[in-house]
């Protein structure tokens, strides 16, 4: 595998957190970690971009530098503008020619160039979100490291800016992991979904997610309705 992790154990004195958890990310695939509040999912993500240590296991192939990351906050730079938030991730990786085609490219391509000169407090919360995770898409990474960013945003903003990374990915190919414990969000975005248990978490099943076009509506709601059954069956909040 190119980026995993194998048999990973984490134990906080006596307190144990991961239980031999496997996994495999899938190149330029979303890969949803599913599990309830508090089995661990962060503590994962914190060994995978090198935080915290594992006490036993193997982290394969991740490369900290070489990754984007997208929070449940914003974490936008109150006095830049939006053009100078995106530049502020990039200056350091790439010449100012090439920064300002970028910035341009997915602004336009995303319908928020409008947006460019505006600040922070003047956006929404939903707006904010939107432009945290352009700019996590804009960075030169090949990982993009989600932790559970719509977890803030009304039903509303959730939807749309799930719509939104969907665009994204398809304008970027990112190998991208998504921890929530939201099963519309991974039925809306994994391609393939690991389901956690309670701590000490254990990996119970993956779900491959096919994404049935909905050009078939009938076909495309019976097979979400299908996989959530299945997953309503393993996962326990």
């Amino acid at each position: 595998m190119k980026y995993g992790v194998k048999d990973l154990v984490k134990r906080y004195g006596n307190l144990e957190v991961l239980d031999r958890v496997s996994i495999q990310f899938e190149e330029n695939k979303i890969t949803c970690i599913l599990g309830p509040s508090g089995c661990g999912k962060t503590t994962l993500l914190n060994i995978i971009v090198g935080s915290i240590a594992q006490d036993d296991g193997e982290v394969i192939g991740f490369d900290k530098e070489d990754m984007g990351f997208v929070y449940q906050e914003d974490r936008l730079i109150e006095w830049k503008n939006v053009r100078d938030n995106i530049e502020f991730v990039l200056r350091d990786r790439m010449d100012r020619k090439t920064r300002e085609e970028i910035i341009y490219r997915y602004l336009k391509l995303v319908g928020l160039y409008e947006y460019a000169n505006y600040y922070p407090t003047q956006l929404s919360g939903g707006m904010r979100q939107r432009i945290s995770i352009l700019r996590a898409f804009a960075y030169p990474s090949k990982i993009l490291i989600m932790d559970e960013p719509f977890k803030s945003l009304d039903i509303n903003s959730k939807q749309t800016i799930m719509e939104f990374t969907l665009k994204l990915k398809e304008l970027k190919g990112k190998t991208c992991i998504l921890v929530t414990h939201d099963i519309e969000e991974a039925l809306t975005l994994g391609d393939n979904i690991v389901i956690l248990s309670k701590r000490p978490a254990r990996v119970k099943r993956i779900v491959e997610n096919l994404h049935i076009a909905d050009d078939n509506e009938d076909n495309a709601k019976g097979y979400r309705s299908t996989l959530r059954g299945l997953i309503e069956g393993e996962f326990i909040d």
